[in-house]
């Protein structure tokens, strides 16, 4: 199944409400669901040490979703075969006063990643027209106008070989409402709960409308988005894993030639 058509935001016709996060496409095996998942972390493996060595275009992933659907452990899951030195995570969390100095893009282009690497956006330059819309940071006409310097900024990016994959992990509020019950409980995970999440939830609507325009408005053939349902952890982990090896081995990356240097006295070939 090529999930990249299946969950593809189509402006025309997109509705944010008609994702159901509990869909997993027919998939009712989680184990059938995890050993796809292997094979295609071993794949990506692979594909990276190929797209390394070739040093032509980049790969940005950018994950977006709210609180507890699960950036840190799509991370983790997806990427876990990858070498870390052609790999890198930028968490864009409250801008610091350097940030908010200069362009809203500013901190985020400098994370943008190199020719050859993978590079993973945990929230991104989307922050800015979601919690900044929602909580009223500036104004209408201001987290507007983003949209459009959004899509000229990834333009920019793709025309210099950054692929650009967007992943919305969509969960539902009952479910967002249990994993934050579950991380309280858990010694291991209580550290990343915080008053503010339970706070935000109070604003569930709001953030569903911004992220409807959002996805609506950016979502295009070179930068498209997917709408992961995230309900269910094991699922979510296949389809982004597997969307974005089906994406890299369209690239048809290849190793470069080696080229050996001439030594004195060799014969033409």
């Amino acid at each position: 199944m090529d999930f990249r058509k299946r969950f593809v935001v189509k402006k025309k016709s997109f509705r944010l409400s008609d994702h159901d996060p509990d869909d997993t496409a027919g998939f009712d095996d989680e184990a059938v669901a995890g050993e796809q998942a292997r094979k295609n972390t071993l794949k990506l493996e692979k594909l990276q040490n190929v797209l390394y060595a070739e040093h032509k275009r980049a790969v940005l992933i950018v994950l977006q979703g709210m609180d507890a659907a699960g950036k840190d452990g799509t991370i983790k899951h997806v990427m876990s075969g990858v070498n870390p030195q052609g790999c890198q995570v930028t968490s864009f969390k409250q801008p610091s006063q350097e940030d908010l100095d200069h362009d809203f893009l500013w901190r985020v282009h400098k994370a943008a990643p190199p020719r050859g690497d993978i590079g993973l956006f945990n929230r991104s330059h989307y922050e800015d027209v979601l919690v900044v819309r929602v909580h009223n940071m500036v104004p209408k006409d201001v987290w507007s106008d983003r949209y459009r310097q959004i899509r000229d900024f990834e333009d920019m990016l793709h025309q210099n070989g950054v692929v650009i994959l967007k992943f919305f992990l969509n969960i539902s509020k009952a479910e967002q409402e249990k994993r934050f019950e579950a991380r309280q409980g858990d010694p291991d995970r209580n550290w990343k709960s915080s008053e503010a999440d339970f706070a935000e939830r109070k604003f569930w609507s709001q953030y569903q409308e911004a992220y409807q325009d959002a996805l609506e408005k950016t979502s295009r053939s070179h930068a498209p988005w997917y709408v992961i349902p995230a309900n269910h952890k094991w699922f979510r982990n296949m389809a982004v894993s597997q969307i974005i090896v089906d994406t890299i081995e369209e690239l048809h990356p290849q190793y470069p030639v080696l080229q050996m240097a001439k030594r004195p006295g060799d014969k033409p070939a």
